[in-house]
């Protein structure tokens, strides 16, 4: 079984060696699998393979390349972002609503469109752009997307919110009806407070679909026993059997990629509106236990990054991590769990430090969502050494967490990854409004990141310095 979100590198890279402008140049892109420190905007030190640590890297004012024909609003002002230096960033496509991305075998890049029902096909051309056309549409909000081989045939796998389908794939694209895998997921729920519709995917090496169902709400118990699961990781076979549920307490883990190791792992949007947790004084209150304060709100609970483990149980709604409480404090590695005070006061309905710890920690509100592994994707070091995610900034934090493309390194002795660093940022302005929020981040031809935003309607290509 041969897996593939990027598996069209290779072709794809000979259509664009000469095509894209702002560049790195002619290169071609090896086919590869399928994303110390808390995260800043101004530079951080990189941990490389295995551990090591690269000098630190400071962010520059890098000027966002927009083409006459991409230069609708917001990029009918210039626009700049935060990246390395030496990096170049380009808009590539204008695409309304994008979401995930995944790229065809013969090098054409897939994005979804959730609202509008769609997945369009961007088509690299010469001029350094992409032509679109609409490839599926009539869906029911697709999100997820990935290719694998299936009996020697390429086959393409969508998510909907209420169902995972199959296409088969030839020279040309589809190439015959669509197959439900799995039907009736958990979709809409007139009864919750949060309902978080849309599901990711990806395929593993032996052929199996994981896919994640999100919870109704921010934090009720309630997601716990409905039929089918929510709140969930599951995992099925290509041909619909075997469907099961691999991770339970994943309040909405969006992002979904595979680690060079062959594990999956998860990016994880946490709760809101978090109540303090201890019988401490806090915010100017003398035991401020249950109360929902702005400035704990603000850097509670982190997102999540975890691997994703038949068994195991992440928590959420009966208990959060909580980085105050680790060792050394503030540390966004192995963070312990506490109980929440509203859905598990005194820790009754689940013991919270019998959990395993959070592997990695995002910043609170960071809401993560697309996430790639770069090992053995043609970008260079020391960003091949580690994964790409992109955050798309919070909602309701006060003042707002900005949206940003994060990295993290793999540490590949240990098998895991290492807290984030800011790899790009500058879609949120000095009073808080964002002109762009980044959805996903993969891997492509030229030894570039492709990233989606839904709010500028945009795919963006940025080029690391060779």
């Amino acid at each position: 079984m041969i897996t593939a979100r990027i598996v069209a590198l290779a072709v794809a890279a000979v259509a664009l060696a000469t095509a894209c402008t702002g560049g790195s140049g002619a290169g071609s892109a090896r086919i590869g699998s399928a994303r110390i420190g808390t995260a800043n905007s101004l530079g951080a030190s990189v941990t490389g393979p295995g551990g090591s640590t690269a000098p630190a890297v400071a962010l520059t004012t890098v000027h966002l390349v927009v083409p006459k024909s991409e230069d609708a609003a917001p990029f009918n002002k210039p626009r700049t972002l935060q990246m390395p230096r030496g990096w170049t960033a380009r808009v590539w496509a204008r695409v309304p609503d994008a979401r995930m991305e995944a790229w065809t075998p013969r090098g054409d890049l897939l994005v979804s469109q959730p609202s509008l029902g769609k997945i369009e096909m961007l088509i690299p051309d010469r001029s350094g752009t992409a032509r679109t056309r609409t490839l599926l549409r009539g869906l029911t909000e697709p999100q997820g997307m990935a290719f694998a081989k299936v009996a020697g045939h390429w086959v393409l796998y969508v998510a909907e919110s209420d169902k995972i389908d199959s296409y088969p794939w030839g020279s040309h694209g589809i190439d015959g009806a669509r197959t439900v895998i799995v039907s009736h997921l958990p979709d809409t729920d007139p009864s919750g407070n949060d309902v978080h519709r849309t599901k990711d995917l990806v395929v593993t090496r032996n052929g199996t679909i994981y896919f994640e169902v999100g919870s109704s709400s921010n934090a009720s118990p309630d997601d716990l026993t409905m039929n089918p699961p929510r709140a969930v990781i599951m995992s099925v076979r290509p041909d619909g059997t075997h469907l099961t549920v691999v991770e339970r307490g994943v309040r909405n883990g969006e992002g979904l990629a595979l680690a060079p190791d062959g594990v999956v792992w998860t990016a994880i949007n946490n709760r809101d509106n978090i109540p303090y947790p201890f019988h401490r004084s806090y915010g100017g209150h003398r035991d401020a236990f249950g109360m929902v304060i702005q400035s704990y709100v603000n850097n509670h609970p982190p997102d999540e990054v975890v691997p994703v483990v038949a068994g195991r149980n992440l928590g959420w709604p009966y208990c959060n991590p909580d980085q105050d409480e680790n060792h050394p404090a503030g540390s966004l590695a192995n963070i312990p769990f506490v109980a929440d005070a509203l859905t598990n006061p005194g820790g009754k309905r689940l013991d919270c430090a019998k959990l395993p710890p959070l592997t990695v920690g995002l910043p609170a509100h960071s809401a993560p969502l697309g996430m790639s592994f770069l090992d053995g994707t043609g970008i260079p070091a020391p960003w091949s050494g580690g994964a790409a995610v992109a955050a798309h900034g919070s909602w309701n934090r006060v003042p707002p967490r900005a949206p940003a493309v994060l990295w993290l390194a793999w540490n590949s002795r240990q098998r895991t990854l290492e807290p984030a660093i800011t790899l790009v940022s500058g879609f949120q302005l000095a009073n808080g409004s964002r002109w762009g929020r980044p959805v996903d981040v993969v891997p492509g031809p030229g030894k570039a990141l492709y990233v989606s935003d839904d709010t500028a309607g945009a795919i963006y290509r940025l080029v690391p310095a060779s």
